[in-house]
């Protein structure tokens, strides 16, 4: 999937139902073309390679950061080390918050996934343009909303949820948002290792690769160096009920 069609699309995430995490406009698309200037005068490009932390947990939060290109990932790292991933953001996506404008101590952690491109918007000068503009305060608002209701579909799946409902979910989720048809077949485009899934549903990575084994041994998906193509979509949706 390219850069081009990823854009103006969700995240990729836990959720039990594709409307709860419809997708967003990028947050200077409702906005008319003097606010879009304003936004971008206060911002600074940045490029940062994969691997590269946008920002740690408990890091002091001093803005956001616009996804021009690329992929980021947020995830919270527990005490123990586990880690749970709770999106992966592209571009038309901003990752910081909830504090917009810089308060705070960051909750989460925010790495690219692969090279990205990220304009920064400072917290103190997006407070100002936000009291300035209530066309920008708006926006902002409207994008804080997007990400609450994504978090609160993944609390609700984690909560009510078994694990082997939520690995069928999220399969159901990225062909519906990310396949494209193929004959009778559904590719994702965008590989994930059984680390990566794991992650987005809060289990293992072995209890992954033995679910995908034994989806793979029924004829339900097909999983090869991270692509995975979904077989028998009507078969995978009825395993979800």
């Amino acid at each position: 999937m390219s850069a081009a069609s990823l854009r103006n699309t969700t995240g990729i995430m836990l959720a039990g139902s594709d409307a709860l995490v419809g997708s967003l406009p990028s947050l200077l698309d409702p906005l008319c073309e003097a606010d879009r200037r304003r936004v971008l005068a206060i911002g600074r490009e940045e490029v940062l390679q994969a691997g590269k932390h946008v920002w740690r947990q408990g890091d002091l939060q001093n803005g956001i950061y616009l996804i021009e290109e690329g992929r980021i990932r947020s995830y919270y790292a527990a005490p123990s080390g586990r880690e749970v991933t709770l999106a992966y953001w592209f571009a038309g996506n901003f990752v910081g918050g909830p504090d917009l404008f810089g308060t705070g101590a960051h909750v989460w952690s925010s790495v690219a996934v692969e090279r990205s491109q990220v304009t920064f918007l400072p917290g103190p000068a997006l407070r100002a343009l936000a009291l300035q503009s209530a066309s920008i305060a708006v926006a902002l608002l409207d994008a804080l909303a997007f990400k609450a209701r994504c978090y609160s579909a993944m609390a609700q799946m984690l909560g009510t949820r078994s694990v082997t409902e939520r690995l069928h979910r999220l399969l159901v989720f990225l062909s519906k948002i990310y396949g494209s048809q193929q004959g009778r077949e559904i590719v994702i485009g965008i590989p994930f290792t059984h680390g990566d899934l794991a992650n987005l549903i809060g289990s293992t990575r072995q209890w992954v690769t033995v679910q995908l084994s034994r989806m793979q041994a029924r004829g339900v998906i097909r999983y090869h160096r991270g692509l995975i193509v979904i077989l028998n979509p009507r078969a995978l949706d009825l395993e979800v009920v």
